[in-house]
């Protein structure tokens, strides 16, 4: 089936059928640091028509209270319960699988996993930490790790370095039953207003490539995060809309449970890689920004 460009008419008929629309935030909200034009209207308005608003975002270098003040210090009042990242969604996979509270969990990530990771109960060890902490390439020399990590989490790591790289492969590689996490693959993300920079697909590609393993993907398009999301919000996946940037992760992400899906071209997508002749993934539907639901709404 082929998308549908938004428009007055089909605008009508999503817009009765939905009662809950799940956001993305990087390259959806915002980009960077900078809120898209129009989108504090078009969620006032959802709101004010009784719409449920979730946010659904794969960027895990902060967790859902720092999420909170972000969208606060945009002037967009948004709750902790509205926000499902990926650093949650990390801890909620070790939580729902009875990870033994006494493992620790080795963190290659931001400040955002480890925080989830402490409200669950865990123990997260190196993220920012390890910053700076280099290897001795010294003959002979033996790298210790701490035997009692049972979890490496990979997320965006701008520090990433390689010292970190050669904690999570021992403890993944020696660690009897060490489970690899991914908190996404998104290969590149809107850091900044202006362009784009590696994602955490690269993060989590080095520790493939030195484990020859796979990840557990937490992350959209993975539905871990739509389980708990159903919990909360009691409504069925058919009204629901999953609104993104990215073909991959957002509208794979809305299509795998069942929602109803948009594509904004204000973030990565484009219109012609969309209409790609090799782009298997289609939206319902697509605009360019969430804001033109303001336009169709009024039209």
């Amino acid at each position: 089936m082929s998308s549908q460009p938004l428009s007055a008419h089909n605008f009508k008929q999503l817009f009765h059928s939905v009662e809950a629309f799940l956001f993305d935030c990087d390259g959806v909200i915002w980009k960077g640091d900078e809120l898209i034009e129009g989108v504090s209207q078009t969620l006032q308005m959802l709101r004010s028509n009784g719409k449920k608003l979730v946010f659904v975002t794969n960027n895990s270098s902060k967790s859902r209270a720092q999420y909170a003040l972000k969208f606060q210090s945009l002037g967009i009042p948004v709750s902790q319960d509205e926000i499902f990242s990926s650093s949650f969604a990390a801890a909620m996979y070790l939580k729902v699988n009875n990870f033994p509270p006494q493992n620790k969990v080795y963190v290659i990530g931001g400040e955002g996993i480890l925080e989830e990771l402490q409200l669950a109960g865990f123990t997260g060890v190196g993220g920012p930490g390890d910053a700076n902490k280099t290897i001795d390439f010294k003959q002979n020399k033996f790298f210790e790790h701490d035997k009692s990590v049972g979890a490496v989490v990979v997320g965006l790591d701008p520090n990433i370095n390689y010292y970190k790289l050669q904690y999570g492969t021992l403890c993944i590689r020696e660690n009897p039953g060490c489970l690899f996490i991914a908190t996404n693959r998104d290969s590149v993300g809107n850091m900044t207003s202006l362009q784009e920079w590696p994602g955490a697909g690269c993060m989590v590609a080095a520790i493939c490539g030195s484990t020859q393993k796979e990840p557990i993907v937490v992350g959209k398009p993975s539905t871990f995060m739509m389980d708990f999301l159903l919990k909360k919000f009691n409504v069925s996946c058919s009204k629901m809309c999953m609104v993104g940037d990215r073909l991959d992760t957002d509208i794979l992400f809305g299509q795998n449970a069942g929602c109803k899906t948009l594509l904004v071209f204000s973030g990565v997508t484009t219109q012609s890689a969309l209409e790609d002749p090799s782009n298997n993934i289609q939206p319902d539907y697509y605009t360019s920004k969430i804001s033109d639901i303001l336009d169709l709404t009024e039209a």
